[in-house]
């Protein structure tokens, strides 16, 4: 039986702190997405042709970057359930999420109307943080629920590619009223596609290690950043701003570079 665990959903009056340490985390992951897409900007643009789809020097390293970032977000949720955050300031910065979701889709429709992003990041981050939020009391239950939500992808593939058990349902399974599951046959064709699964598991550990954290080692997250490392906390904690931002400023230059070359 699960039980709830009442610490991290108090109801209590809210007591705002940051941890600067969390905030210093999210900054590093903006400053990795940031060199990843001046990367993919420079190739897009034909100043330095890469393969970011397919080569794992590009795809590994995605991959980091957005687990560092939803770990962060779980860490995040769990801090902010630890001070009683409540469920309208929790509506409140899922919505501005929600609305920067569809300003990716509206943005990246006219760049790239093939492969426009109908589920990346964001749009992920907006159904896991509400799902994380209300299974937040599982407490120890997350480590398991995170690990399944991981094997899900690759098994839900075996099942439905060629010959497996389920593969008459892979064309519903990979159609995009289904592939924001992320348990499909073959990936959608698309910038950035970040499904629950298997993503929902790198949160729901963030969101363990945040209550396990607070628990039992509270000091960890209070811990004194080396020089510099302000900077980082600084960005983190204008991560959505920036994100939305840092794109159309580096693509702007690009682009101003390629017109002075013409």
């Amino acid at each position: 039986m699960i039980r709830a665990m009442p610490s991290f959903a108090t109801t209590t009056a809210p007591i705002s702190r940051r941890y600067d340490v969390v905030d210093a985390l999210r900054g590093l992951a903006m400053v990795w997405m940031t060199v990843f897409h001046f990367c993919f900007d420079l190739s897009h643009l034909g100043f330095w042709p890469q393969d970011f789809r397919t080569d794992p020097f590009w795809t590994l390293q995605r991959t980091g970057i957005v687990s560092l970032f939803l770990f962060c977000a779980g860490l995040g949720q769990a801090i902010a359930l630890h001070q009683g955050q409540g469920w309208p300031r929790f509506g409140r910065r899922w919505g501005q999420i929600a609305l920067c979701a569809l300003l990716v889709t509206l943005g990246s429709a006219i760049m790239f109307p093939r492969s426009f992003i109908y589920f990346g990041v964001l749009h992920g981050m907006a159904v896991m943080l509400v799902i994380a939020r209300c299974t937040a009391g599982w407490g120890r239950w997350l480590w398991l629920a995170g690990l399944v939500a991981v094997l899900l992808p690759p098994l839900a593939h075996y099942l439905l590619s060629g010959a497996g058990a389920l593969a008459e349902l892979a064309p519903w399974f990979n159609s995009r009223a289904l592939n924001w599951l992320g348990l499909v046959a073959r990936k959608p064709y698309t910038e950035d596609y970040v499904p629950v699964f298997p993503w929902l598991g790198v949160m729901w550990w963030g969101l363990a290690s945040g209550q396990w954290l607070l628990a039992h080692r509270p000091s960890l997250l209070q811990w004194q950043l080396p020089a510099g490392g302000a900077l980082l906390a600084g960005l983190g904690r204008w991560s959505l701003s920036y994100y939305m931002l840092h794109q159309p400023v580096m693509l702007a230059i690009l682009a101003g570079v390629v017109w002075m070359r013409t």
